[in-house]
């Protein structure tokens, strides 16, 4: 068994005794302390098997200064030794016990201190239950990010549904929680974290199997809901009123959300997107491999960009990288309306009608053809003699050589090509044609310009 007081040890080394002896004269100052004795307020411990806090009154002397706490990777289980450490760290703001085994359940919460100054909790991988998490609440109020990610949770439990509208348990403070990787496959247990947290300004659900946002949705089921007929659900207006959130829409519940992060998820239809559009708070989105744009792959990248754009006026940020800037937004809007507008009316979102109003109707784009021409008239010079003829410009130089060995009777192997452009030539003069697998049109060549056939020596 190994106690944090242990590891501290270790890691740091043991306060040596102090051996000064006053009747002795000082010339200079020296530290009783080495650099080594020193904790930093940046306190990681990962991997050392640590299982207790130690002896307290020596851990309250070496860990007063301690902000950020990183115990990853230990042999926590028991929550009295985790706050027998925290106690002794009256500074911590930050707190990190993923893949700890803390299962069990929080007991004597009312002889417990609250920890007023811890604002960031990492209970990644710890199977922390659901009651624990309730509790934990309780005893941070100034925690503002929560990170439950890893804990096998295919339901959220911070307070009963049915007490919705007679009871609801709220908690303020709480802005950032990440929950990764956890088998949720509905949106309507998401919404119970929007209403637990109704300041809630950034949730990261990558990896977590939501087929859907419409809340009225079961796993599994598609079909259109009664409470949510349209994509978007209720508008923003009723979203910003003052009655108790429902989970009727996808967004009465994140009224406050500025960042959501739906990366590897399900969602599998456009009618989602378009839910997206309605969360009026919504700036920051990520929203990548998903089978919406995998299966099929209709889309390039730029057009995937483009649509996503189009359908959400208010997202600034796109999975990551700049702000989205004026240009590029008229630019996907405009490219929105082309992309729907030869097709069947009964196909076109919503969004078409809002872009079509501000844009009007467009003309198609006019389809240029910038391929090279097939044929071009050449010259071609062996010597003194000189004859102009058609050629393909989709053929390799090895294949042109083949073709004009009966007509200089030259062996491709010992002839050499060298490419005059008539522009260009008093300037550059003759390019040898040395790659034989290279096509004659990447040499840009056109009619009028000319190709010197000699041997090789």
């Amino acid at each position: 068994m190994s106690s944090l007081l242990e590891a501290i040890d270790t890691k740091y080394g043991k306060e040596e005794a102090d051996n000064y002896d006053p009747d002795l004269p000082v010339a200079i100052y020296v530290p009783k302390k080495s650099p080594r004795n020193s904790i930093p307020s940046l306190l990681v411990l990962n991997d050392c098997d640590i299982e207790s806090a130690g002896d307290e009154q020596e851990l309250e002397e070496k860990c007063q200064e301690v902000e950020e706490l990183d115990l990853a990777q230990n042999k926590l289980k028991r929550w009295t030794e985790v706050f027998n450490i925290l106690k002794h760290m009256p500074r911590v703001k930050f707190v990190n016990l993923s893949y700890n085994n803390l299962t069990e359940e929080l007991v004597n919460l009312d002889n417990r201190d609250h920890f007023l100054y811890l604002k960031n909790l990492v209970l990644n991988a710890t199977r922390i239950n659901w009651q624990s998490v309730r509790d934990l609440l309780q005893l941070l109020p100034s925690l503002e990010e929560l990170h439950l990610s890893l804990n096998n949770y295919s339901h959220v439990e911070l307070g009963d549904e049915a007490d919705v509208k007679t009871s609801p348990r709220y908690y303020y403070n709480v802005k950032k929680v990440h929950f990764t990787r956890n088998p949720v496959a509905t949106w309507r247990e998401i919404c119970k974290l929007g209403l637990a947290f109704p300041k809630l300004e950034a949730l990261v659900l990558a990896e977590c199997p939501l087929q859907s946002l419409d809340p009225a949705l079961s796993v599994g089921n598609r079909s259109a809901s009664e409470a949510d007929t349209s994509p978007g659900g209720r508008t923003e207006s009723e979203c910003e009123s003052n009655s108790l959130p429902s989970f009727d829409s996808p967004h009465s519940c994140f009224r406050k959300l500025r960042f959501l992060n739906l990366n590897s998820t399900l969602l599998a239809t456009w009618d989602d997107v378009e839910r997206l559009s309605r969360f009026p708070a919504l700036q920051c989105l990520r929203l990548q491999s998903c089978p919406l744009f995998e299966y099929p792959q209709e889309y390039t990248e730029h057009e995937r960009r483009q649509l996503l754009i189009a359908r959400l006026p208010n997202v600034q940020t796109l999975n990551g990288g700049a702000v989205i800037g004026e240009e590029e937004r008229e630019d996907a809007e405009r490219a929105f309306i082309r992309y729907y507008m030869d097709k069947p009316e009964s196909d076109r979102p919503e969004r078409y009608a809002d872009l079509v109003a501000v844009h009007g109707r467009l003309d198609p784009l006019v389809n240029v053809d910038l391929s090279p021409e097939k044929r071009v008239k050449v010259r071609f010079t062996r010597g003194e003699a000189s004859e102009v003829r058609s050629v393909v410009v989709y053929q390799t130089v090895q294949e042109l050589k083949q073709k004009l060995e009966s007509i200089v009777k030259i062996p491709s192997s010992r002839m050499k090509l060298f490419y005059v452009d008539q522009d260009m030539k008093d300037i550059t003069g003759p390019e040898e044609m040395r790659f034989p697998n290279k096509q004659l049109y990447s040499y840009n060549i056109s009619s009028g310009d000319e190709i010197i056939v000699d041997s090789k020596h």
